[in-house]
């Protein structure tokens, strides 16, 4: 996890060891500061809402990485291999090992369905060169309450910050899109079926309200409970005119879905 490059995959050691060489480029750089300040800091002498969120920064628990692009194949490519290595990773890293991806600002982005176009488009390229099939038990229809996101047959939960956010400041980012993708397993013990994650998830709902200042999104739900979907958790909507009516991606159990190039013959 210390090779060379702004898109390896990255501790937070590694990362303020980078940080402090200079050797990350200026909107990279920028993008950890306005994360880190946002988790670690206070709004209306408020925490920021997810204290696993705050836990893992102050603990190194996460993992991190910087895409050139959202768009470039080769950049996606080369995010999707970053991926990969995280899913082989985190289960022996640390129990709570999110992956923080931040992504270099496009100029063309500059509305909210210009970045739920991009979160999408990056999401079904995942999907189309994924290395492994989708999980036999996941569904492959979003409109299915046991839907979620999966890559290299790992179910796991993306959520973005964004710059068009104006009042939910604690899915603000004033720099680009930022995602940070949790598998499923990282919350074994604290999802809504237990004790502990309804605790969770009512401390989270009334910090929201105090840091945002307005009301938990409606959006908002649980994997696997009637009525509630994921995808359309994974980028809140702030103007619901500008987000998708129903999931962008289209999923198959098909694999692979692209097929290695041939052989060329030699001479």
């Amino acid at each position: 996890m210390n090779e060379p490059g702004v898109q390896s995959l990255l501790t937070q050691s590694e990362l303020h060891d980078r940080l402090a060489a200079g050797d990350l480029p200026d909107w990279a750089e920028a993008h950890y500061e306005s994360f880190r300040e946002g988790l670690l800091g206070e709004r209306n002498d408020s925490p920021f809402p997810c204290y696993f969120g705050i836990e893992s920064e102050r603990n190194g628990d996460a993992l991190y990485t910087f895409v050139e692009s959202s768009t470039d194949p080769d950049a996606l490519f080369a995010f999707r291999d970053t991926l990969t290595e995280y899913v082989e990773t985190f289960p022996d890293y640390s129990d709570r090992c999110s992956l923080v991806t931040f992504w270099n600002p496009d100029p063309a982005v500059v509305t909210e369905a210009d970045y739920h176009e991009r979160l999408w488009h990056v999401l079904q390229f995942l999907h189309v060169h994924d290395p492994e099939p989708w999980p036999a038990d996941i569904p492959t229809d979003p409109d299915d309450e046991h839907w979620e996101f999966c890559f290299a047959g790992e179910p796991m939960f993306p959520t973005c910050r964004a710059p068009f956010y104006d009042d939910r400041m604690s899915r603000y980012c004033p720099i680009g899109l930022e995602i940070t993708f949790q598998p499923r397993a990282i919350f074994e013990g604290i999802t809504a079926d237990t004790e502990a994650g309804q605790q969770a998830r009512e401390v989270i709902q009334e910090r929201i309200t105090e840091y945002d200042g307005v009301c938990p999104h409606a959006d908002i739900g649980d994997w696997g409970v009637e009525g509630d979907r994921e995808w359309i958790q994974y980028m809140l909507s702030a103007d619901e005119s500008q987000a998708p009516d129903e999931c962008p991606i289209r999923v198959t159990r098909e694999h692979p879905k692209v097929q290695p190039p041939a052989p060329q013959a030699s001479d």
